[in-house]
């Protein structure tokens, strides 16, 4: 099903349409605006905004429609039908956006959700083993230490080297005991971006499958993965509540939603029966939080509107140039060189305090903790070289 513009505002709830009206064509692009989205980030004139691989700002198309939905509910709330509609629309635009099918997307509350219905649906047992490196994120090392507890499976973790766990690396890990590899597509550490291609061949030739936290980036026709589930709040520029999860077609039987609900009724068959949705739907067991697909909803729109591969050539460039200069100022770079994401970790080796004060007197947003050695600078689809280029004036006064 195709959703246009016209098309949208006419099925639409009345916030959306109320978002589609408001929206207005992009100023040309400049060289300080390669992609021409600069007017949509108010928070770029108040800021030099680094932040995006912790928080990334939304666009005010997507923050017209979060704002529309919840002031609709002060005078005409929106009705089941004309949320779910939303919510239509919303798995529609991920399938477009990751190149995969509407019946294999359905929509959770979190990242994490994803990971525990496909661990719950692969029954594993003790024997079993999961393989995962040290650059994931720490929800699943939480995740496989239960697992470890009970059932009783075997985690094991692929060391970086260097900042990098290429597939040749995880291979001795994988055998015929091995369900599932579970990685982030893109680090949330260093930034270091996973090749799915190759781990998914390796964890398919053992009868394995392949979990991806897209948390940091999203692929998935371009390989054979086969589970990945993305939050809202990073890179797909729209806020908390609402978890894109894709199930590979040929799988959707296996992984049985772990919950049950009213939502997940197709069809109602008389005397307390019902048939239940067979794709994506099924694992929307219950009242969703219709504002956070509102709000995704119009961020995936803005996303495809900008166009994927032009935000990814625009923001991996201005990687490499900060990776660049960086380098040549002789930092330790916890990020691979030629490295392809958004993201570049480095040591600043000074006082965590002095670098926060440093990065406050430059109007510089980057989050931090305290006593940590590193920086993080996630680049966005706002940020340009000319930022870049003054954040590397201020590093050159570390050294």
């Amino acid at each position: 099903m195709q959703f246009t513009r016209r098309a949208f505002i006419g099925a639409a709830s009345a916030a959306s349409a109320l978002l589609a009206g408001a929206t207005t064509v992009k100023p040309r692009t400049t060289p300080q605006d390669p992609l021409g989205v600069r007017a949509d980030f108010p928070g770029v004139e108040k800021s030099i905004f680094f932040d995006s691989a912790y928080t990334a700002l939304s666009p005010r198309q997507a923050i017209g429609a979060a704002q529309a939905f919840l002031g609709s509910i002060g005078h005409n709330p929106p009705n089941v039908p004309e949320m779910m509609h939303e919510s239509e629309v919303a798995r529609e635009r991920f399938a477009t956006l990751i190149g995969a099918a509407q019946e294999e997307i359905g929509l959770l509350y979190a990242t994490g959700d994803g990971e525990n219905i496909v661990t719950r649906a692969l029954n594993m047992q003790a024997g079993d083993n999961v393989v995962i490196d040290d650059l994931h994120y720490h929800n699943s090392y939480v995740l496989y230490q239960r697992l470890k507890e009970k059932p009783g499976i075997e985690l094991r973790i692929v060391q970086n080297v260097n900042g990098a766990t290429p597939a040749e690396m995880f291979e001795p890990y994988v055998d015929e005991h091995t369900r599932l590899i579970s990685v982030s597509w893109v680090s949330h550490f260093n930034g270091y971006r996973n090749d799915l291609k190759a781990l998914a061949n390796l964890v398919h030739k053992r009868g394995g499958y392949l979990f991806v936290d897209a948390m940091q980036g999203l692929d998935v026709k371009s390989v054979d993965v086969d589970f990945l589930v993305c939050g809202g709040y990073k890179w797909l520029l729209a806020g908390y509540g609402v978890a894109p999860f894709y199930v590979r077609k040929e799988l959707m039987d296996l992984v049985t939603p772990d919950r049950s609900g009213g939502f997940q009724a197709a069809e109602a068959l008389g005397g307390h029966q019902y048939r239940l949705h067979t794709d994506g739907r099924k694992y929307q067991y219950a009242t969703m939080s219709f504002g956070a697909v509102y709000h995704l909803n119009a961020a995936l729109e803005y996303l495809l509107e900008t166009g994927v591969a032009d935000i990814e050539r625009h923001t991996v460039g201005l990687a490499r140039r900060l990776h660049q200069g960086l380098a040549s100022q002789g930092f330790e770079i916890n990020t691979p060189a030629g490295n392809q994401s958004s993201i570049v970790t480095f040591q600043h080796g000074r006082d965590t305090d002095a670098v926060r004060q440093d990065l406050k007197a430059e109007g510089i947003k980057i989050n931090m903790s305290d006593h940590q050695p590193h920086l993080r600078v996630g680049i966005a689809p706002y940020n340009n070289a000319e930022e870049i280029d003054h954040f590397l004036e201020l590093t050159r006064n570390w050294k």
